[in-house]
């Protein structure tokens, strides 16, 4: 099977059952060439993404990675979906600083607050903290510019709730993709037929959450996103459980290209290496081809969709990390569950997709504009800052979890209903949800925090920009689109620049982190460690002057 722009919906989710591995074709070598080369080495080729010369792969031989070193056709090859069943005992990968969490929460009782103050604003604009802080109300950017529905952005993810009230309204079902099989051993029982989920659902509230951050509607129920009137395509490339894998990511990246997206937003780091190193004596030759594999598949995945006018956005990671200076990796790695073991690592590993060439790299800020404990940084690795939320923020006085210090946006009943979050009635348990209703329509919201959830508000922004400075795209009537490398200039010539800490080295004792948390910011206040070029600005994208270096 060849992987084209007019892939049917699922069609390569289905492919991934069969396929065990995925194989990179060495540069110049023919399709030909590449399906000898994967036979001689005991496989069969399964599904091929030809734009990119990457693979999916079946193969009974348990030393496939290293037979494919002595083909020349091929670059690498790396373990796609499991061989054998997981221990069901061990924990699937979920992270816990962007997991919805009851812990210590309290019923929220009805009547929901509805606390839109601003003249246009949606009902619960009043909570969206993050909103305000890069001027995307009804004050500010919407003002002037709600995005255009010309403007197509991909959201790479677990996937969206189309039937989500606050976003129905803005998503494509035509042009909507799933590229990932469920596995049951780690996302649990599968829903529907053949483990592919429609590409319409979200059976995990990660992928809904990022898309109301970009793009919920200004329609008069709950909040709405940075650019309310774009639209919205899930390329579904992330497991219900939380774990991604490179097939999927590269099969969506290639897809947001050929459909003419102008934005992809990336909130996940893919698996199982956290860390890809190339050569790292720790890890055998096997598992060193397998990073090798991922780092230039994902690239040139990300190359294909840049050439093809997607810019793209991605979360700078949660493992409150010098990614300058990381020193070791003791989670990778992380699939099958238990199969991890301590590594030194240095610069030269490489965390994808957020460190690959042409992405934008967004760290996570709280309230105070602070940087999240939790949120990764670096001087080489940090382009933009963005809201991402912080239990621990505080304004004076120390407020530990507290939910209105995290990031409010849409969220699937059907999660919150199978995670016993909801009383029969409907009625939200958990102080972390909020149920907003107009009449009979009923949409939930929930608090999270993560990098993943800063990645979204530069994106939406990113959109922002193409309906304000876009052009006809001749390749794809009817939608806009604005050159990256344009898109890139603008909104970092208009982010806030913000200096480091003083003191540098940045203490988080004062609210109960111990030193392991402390993070050193290097550069000035152009740019720096912690905020890279600044904090992205909705209201100022929109008033770039003629004159722009």
């Amino acid at each position: 099977m060849v992987v084209g722009a007019s892939l049917p919906a699922n069609r390569s989710a289905r492919a991934q059952d069969q396929a065990n591995f995925v194989v990179v074709f060495a540069k110049g070598a023919s399709l030909a060439d590449a399906r000898r080369a994967v036979e001689a080495a005991g496989g069969m080729i399964v599904e091929v993404n030809a734009s990119v010369g990457v693979a999916s792969v079946a193969s009974q031989n348990p030393d496939f990675v290293a037979a494919v070193r002595s083909q020349s056709a091929l670059a690498g090859a790396t373990r796609n979906l499991p061989v054998a069943q997981i221990d069901p005992s061990l924990p699937a990968r979920a992270d816990d600083v962007e997991r919805l969490n009851s812990e210590g929460d309290f019923p929220r009782k009805e009547p929901i607050e509805r606390t839109g103050g601003q003249s246009g604003a949606d009902p619960l604009a009043g909570l969206q903290w993050d909103m305000d802080m890069i001027h995307a109300n009804a004050a500010g950017s919407h003002a002037v510019q709600a995005g255009d529905p010309r403007v197509i952005v991909a959201v790479i993810d677990s996937g969206i709730d189309a039937s989500h009230p606050d976003l129905a309204a803005n998503f494509s079902h035509s042009l909507s993709r799933n590229f990932v099989t469920d596995i049951p051993s780690v996302d649990g029982p599968c829903e529907y037929p053949g483990c592919v989920d429609p590409p319409d659902v979200d059976n995990s509230g990660h992928g809904t959450h990022v898309a109301g951050t970009i793009g919920a509607a200004l329609n008069g129920i709950g909040i709405a996103g940075i650019a309310p009137n774009i639209t919205l395509v899930n390329a579904r490339g992330g497991q219900d459980s939380g774990y991604v894998f490179l097939m999927p990511v590269v099969n969506a990246l290639v897809y947001a290209g050929d459909i003419g997206a102008d934005i992809a937003n990336m909130s996940f780091y893919i698996d199982p290496w956290l860390f890809n190193c190339t050569s790292n004596p720790a890890d055998s030759p096997d598992a060193q081809l397998e990073q090798q594999t991922v780092i230039e598949a994902t690239q040139r995945a990300v190359d294909y969709a840049r050439g093809h006018g997607v810019t793209l956005f991605v979360s700078a990671g949660n493992g409150h990390t010098d990614m300058g200076h990381p020193a070791s990796d003791a989670t990778s790695p992380d699939f099958p569950p238990g199969s991890e073991y301590l590594r030194t690592v240095d610069n030269s590993c490489l965390v994808m997709p957020s460190e690959a060439n042409g992405i934008l790299s967004v760290s996570a800020l709280g309230p105070t504009k602070i940087k999240a404990d939790y949120s990764d940084y670096g001087f080489e690795h940090v382009d933009l800052s963005a809201p991402g939320g912080y239990f621990r923020d505080y304004f004076g006085d120390p407020r530990y979890r507290t939910n209105e210090n995290l990031v409010l946006s849409s969220y699937p009943r059907s999660v919150l209903e199978a995670d016993g979050l909801l009383a029969p009635d409907g009625t939200p348990l958990t102080s972390s949800v909020i149920r907003d209703c107009v009449g009979s329509t009923c949409a939930y919201y929930a608090y999270l925090q993560g990098t993943s959830m800063a990645s979204p508000h530069a994106a939406g922004v990113g959109a922002l920009i193409v309906s304000k400075y876009g052009r006809w795209d001749p390749n794809h009537p009817g939608t806009l689109m604005l050159q990256p490398v344009k898109t890139e200039k603008i909104i970092k010539y208009t982010a806030t620049d913000t200096a480091c800490p003083d003191p540098r080295l940045f203490s988080y004792a004062n609210v109960g982190r111990p030193p392991s948390f402390n993070a050193y910011c290097e550069g000035t206040a152009q740019f720096n460690g912690f905020y890279g070029e600044g904090i992205v600005d909705a209201l100022k994208a929109l008033s770039v002057p003629n004159n722009m270096p």
